[in-house]
């Protein structure tokens, strides 16, 4: 167990003593530890390969990368299997301690499962039915497409009152929308002239006169 740590980095993240002792206390745990037993198959099965995954792609690593891919494509139709027989096969007694087992068996460096799975198995299987699945493909993502332009309204109103409870929760209030009303300009009308302005503008054009 601890070179199958030393091997894999995420692994070794763990330490050996203590993937050592995890691995024997799920494999010899009481049958009714079904919680951790969950717990150790998503570990596992996605959270290590992840980060492993992660690795491989910012060391610019290709054979770990394809090494990665078919690891993600083997655990991908295993679980496409087990959405269909889970409700039956987790009856069984020691169902997830198989599964816990199979997921290392995948991963294992010595025997790496998944390249197993991926060329005895996948590989002819989707080389031989390829057409169909292409076409099957296209025909999903054309079905997506026209449902979301069938509900883009209803998407951008979805959108639109989520952005709104972001907004109001960190305490921003959106632009309003619209023109804002404007106000007329009112200039001030000029006051009549007064008697004594009239007289005052005779008077001086007498003066001129004279």
């Amino acid at each position: 167990m601890s070179g199958f740590a030393s091997q894999i980095p995420s692994m070794a993240l763990l330490g050996s003593g203590f993937t050592s002792e995890v691995g024997l206390r799920v494999l010899l745990s009481p049958l009714g530890s079904n919680i951790v037993l969950r717990t150790a198959c998503c570990s596992i099965g996605i959270g290590l390969p992840v980060y492993s995954t992660f690795k491989a792609i910012e060391n610019r690593d290709q054979s770990a990368q394809r090494k990665w891919l078919i690891y993600w494509a083997a655990y991908g139709s295993f679980s496409l299997v087990e959405v269909f027989t889970d409700k039956l096969i987790s009856w069984f007694t020691l169902y997830y301690h198989a599964k816990f087992a199979f997921l290392v068996w995948l991963q294992l460096p010595t025997i790496d499962g998944a390249k197993q799975i991926y060329n005895n198995r996948l590989r002819p299987f989707l080389i031989r039915h390829q057409v169909s699945v292409d076409r099957l493909v296209d025909g999903v993502y054309g079905e997506m497409v026209k449902v979301v332009r069938t509900h883009q309204g209803g998407i951008r109103l979805v959108r639109s009152i989520i952005i709104k409870i972001l907004g109001s929760g960190n305490g921003t209030t959106p632009p309003p929308s619209g023109r804002q009303e404007e106000t007329p300009n009112i200039s001030p009308e000029p006051e009549p002239a007064t008697a004594t302005t009239i007289r005052d503008l005779e008077e001086s054009e007498s003066d001129h006169e004279d």
